[in-house]
């Protein structure tokens, strides 16, 4: 099945909303524990987390590793305005700071110590912008950990998987579940787009049906 775009940005704030209220507890805890198992030497410094949404994986990353600041960034100002409020109900306000950016135009000074994203890429139509960014917002040796949908084989199959896993949620968060599937990369995808990006070093695995996560460290 070929790739079908989506919209790059969430700007509806209604949909923001519905996908700040789902439940992506287990996937975004997951994401924090593979960080930590993967980089277990890594305990402080300034972490950027691309495509940070409503902020539940800046949280969680700082409830693990107190020691680390977290800059999240947004192109979806209503995202951001929702993560900005649960931020500061976990008074973490001190820890985490949100950013309302593409991410052709992010720079972070000095570069960033490691970066986070979970389920941008699909949404960024040419994803050389993503990978050119993460090795232009970190410095050499960070640490890197991307996790994204996997595309199905066919719409019947991105559609028995929205049925699957999303079959309870508001009609909203199930269409743009549905949407984002046709949008992701394959494995194969993303390893190719590594390899193009002199990431080579990076492997692909698939953790269940529906994700792909691929982690190294950026050369020095």
């Amino acid at each position: 099945m070929e790739r079908s775009l989506e919209p790059e940005l969430m700007d509806d704030p209604h949909q923001a909303l519905a996908y700040a209220k789902a439940d992506f507890s287990e996937e975004n805890q997951y994401f924090v524990i593979e960080f930590n198992s993967r980089f277990p030497e890594f305990s402080s410094g300034h972490v950027v987390d691309l495509g940070c949404g409503p902020a539940d994986i800046p949280i969680r990353f700082i409830r693990k590793n107190p020691q680390c600041i977290v800059t999240g960034i947004d192109a979806s100002r209503p995202m951001i305005a929702l993560g900005e409020k649960l931020i500061a109900q976990h008074e973490m306000a001190g820890l985490i700071k949100l950013r309302c950016e593409k991410i052709q135009d992010i720079t972070i000074t000095p570069p960033a110590d490691a970066i986070l994203s979970n389920s941008l890429l699909h949404h960024i139509s040419n994803p050389t912008d993503f990978w050119n960014a993460i090795k232009r917002l970190a410095k050499p040796g960070a640490p890197i950990l991307i996790m994204d949908l996997l595309r199905p084989l066919s719409k019947e199959s991105a559609q028995a998987i929205v049925d699957q896993y999303a079959h309870t949620a508001p009609q909203i968060l199930r269409t743009d579940f549905y949407n984002s599937l046709l949008a992701a990369f394959t494995s194969e995808e993303v390893q190719s787009q590594l390899d193009s990006a002199g990431l080579s070093h990076f492997t692909v695995t698939q953790p269940d049906d529906r994700h792909w996560i691929t982690s190294g460290y950026l050369p020095k």
